[in-house]
């Protein structure tokens, strides 16, 4: 059976939402969304596109500001990335997985990808998306499995931490603070 899911997403502390849409292809998985909203009292809007391996590596990224802004991005699976043009990317070497800060369900990522123990904290060096520079830096992560639904995440550097509760299949349901799901 493939996966198909559509979910949306809304932030807990402004306005906005996210509609979420995952699609089971032959070669992996397709996500494609768009994002509405308000930070920091600026309207925002933006989509992307994620495509993943079988077992969810992230090997390419095409996100779109509502001005006109683009970022591509692409990975080997295996730490190696480049830009659309080509053109090397040796400060994500070694990063798997990548954060966009707009949305929830790049932290689906390590959760399906990794296979996390109950109790374990297991640390992602990741490439984070801000929206509003569009200028990605690594950014380093601890996720610790609770349960089947439930996930410490935590800022390597101790800025902030979040218990996710997530579906069957990984996807966030409750971000406390950020996101909920619709």
């Amino acid at each position: 059976m493939s996966l198909h899911r559509v979910i949306r997403w809304q932030p807990t502390d402004s306005l906005g939402l996210e509609h979420f849409e995952l699609r089971q292809t032959d070669w992996g998985y397709l996500a494609q969304s768009t994002v509405i909203g308000t930070f920091e009292g600026t309207d925002f809007g933006c989509r992307y596109e994620v495509t993943l391996d079988s077992d969810w590596t992230f090997r390419h990224l095409v996100l779109e500001r509502t001005d006109g802004t683009v970022l591509i991005l692409k990975s080997d699976g295996a730490g190696k990335w480049e830009r659309a043009s080509g053109g090397e990317l040796p400060q994500f070497a070694g990063c798997i997985d990548i954060d966009i800060g707009v949305t929830p369900f790049t932290n689906t990522l390590p959760i399906r990808r990794a296979r996390l123990e109950v109790g374990v904290p297991q640390h992602f060096r990741m490439v984070w998306i801000p929206l509003d520079s569009l200028k990605p830096f690594v950014d380093e992560q601890i996720y610790t499995k609770r349960d089947e639904t439930h996930f410490h995440y935590a800022a390597a550097d101790g800025s902030f931490e979040a218990e996710l509760t997530v579906d069957a299949e990984g996807f966030v349901v409750d971000y406390p603070g950020l996101y909920r799901r619709i």
